[in-house]
């Protein structure tokens, strides 16, 4: 698992340098660990921005611009949040790509709605680029924010391959 993530990591930091490029985070469930993960390979300054852990709605409201009327409508688990989120981490750290995390990561707190292990994973780019994606994780909570930390590196991964 670590291996994985760091060999993961090493990859989105070659691509990153390869196209000069920079990247910043807005997490939520996961902790900072997408940042950590980043940070782990040497080197990293030259593409790692800075971000956020907004695990509190009152934090994605301040720091991220998400707005009181999305977490209103669709909560904090959701695709527009997502969206807000990886939009506003952009706009804070003038990177090229913001990757967002919110979701549930469990033992508790779903709901037959919004189950343990939904994930929303945001990606904004500096050219307009906006993505979001729904998963659905099946694993303890760890195992879930490593899913996310995956995921969302893998999601990068393929924006710099574009």
């Amino acid at each position: 698992m670590a291996g994985d993530l760091l060999a993961l990591s090493r990859r989105v930091g070659a691509a990153l340098i390869d196209r000069c490029a920079t990247v910043c985070a807005a997490e939520s469930c996961t902790g900072g660990m997408i940042l950590s993960t980043l940070t782990d390979s040497a080197g990293s300054s030259a593409y790692v921005a800075g971000g956020v852990v907004s695990y509190s709605n009152e934090a994605k409201m301040r720091l991220l611009g998400v707005s009181e009327g999305t977490l209103m409508a669709h909560g904090a688990v959701s695709e527009a949040t997502a969206a807000e989120m990886a939009r506003g981490a952009l706009a804070l750290f003038r990177a090229d790509y913001a990757l967002s995390v919110t979701g549930i990561a469990g033992p508790g707190g779903g709901s037959l709605e919004k189950p343990v292990g939904l994930t929303y994973i945001g990606m904004a780019g500096s050219k307009g680029l906006l993505r979001v994606e729904r998963r659905l994780w099946e694993q303890d909570r760890i195992g879930n924010k490593v899913a996310s930390v995956e995921a969302a590196l893998e999601m990068l991964i393929e924006a710099l391959a574009d």
